[in-house]
């Protein structure tokens, strides 16, 4: 902690691109903190499909819940949640959504979605090498279904991804993970799945977990992409 604070005051922050002494770029690290204070999103792999599942967190009860968006369709086979500022996700999801359609447009096939990923954190890392401008304080969660491989994605804001079986993004990030790590078996079907996920919100969440807050998608093999509806969530109750 002092050794951060000492930092700090010697001015190693001010910019993305100053190492400090021991090799830290503190501008990303403060990126990785804006994540840790947003909305909680699960992932899970299931052997039908995958599936994202986001806690909506709607602090003014005025705000129509409708239009606090958290889960996008980038394309037929994909989907993505982010936490963190969501302005920066709305960013990295419309550049997502344009390289999709240049794929389908240029080779007449839907595109990878390892290398749709990893075109994302190219554009994430660049903003940590060049001055000018901050990292992005998001993180992007992706799912799809490849050729009939489900696939779960989690980029952050250095620019690295990794692939997951299941996995938790947001401010309970650690005790989700902790309860995935427990529940989750690869025989999982999305129905499974979905009673996981939400268990995994309700009991790290406790008194703010509602199923009226909850938004979420799933892609299951042979069928694309779909949101959640309220009919299925209310069957878990």
């Amino acid at each position: 902690m002092q050794s951060s604070v000492q930092h700090q005051a010697m001015g190693y922050d001010r910019a993305s691109t100053m190492f400090s002494p021991d090799g830290r770029l503190l501008q990303v690290e403060y990126a990785k903190k804006t994540v840790k204070r947003g909305s909680d999103t699960v992932g899970i792999v299931c052997k039908d499909g995958v599936l994202l599942l986001t806690n909506r967190r709607i602090v003014d009860k005025l705000i129509v819940a409708r239009s606090v968006e958290k889960v996008f369709q980038v394309d037929d086979h994909i989907g993505a949640a982010a936490a963190g500022i969501l302005s920066d996700g709305r960013i990295l999801i419309e550049k997502a959504q344009v390289l999709a359609q240049q794929h389908r447009v240029s080779y007449d096939e839907p595109i990878d979605s390892g290398v749709l990923v990893k075109e994302l954190c190219n554009m994430k890392q660049a903003f940590t090498q060049y001055g000018g401008a901050r990292p992005f304080g998001v993180s992007l969660m992706v799912v799809a279904a490849d050729k009939g491989k489900a696939k779960l994605y989690v980029t952050d804001p250095t620019g690295i991804y990794f692939e997951y079986k299941a996995t938790a993004i947001g401010e309970s990030e650690d005790e989700l993970k902790e309860f995935l790590g427990r529940k989750y078996k690869e025989t999982l079907n999305l129905d499974d799945g979905l009673k996981l996920g939400v268990d995994a919100l309700k009991t790290v969440l406790g008194k703010e977990f509602s199923l009226e807050k909850l938004d979420g998608c799933y892609i299951k093999h042979g069928e694309g992409f779909h949101r959640l509806k309220k009919e299925q969530l209310k069957k878990l109750k």
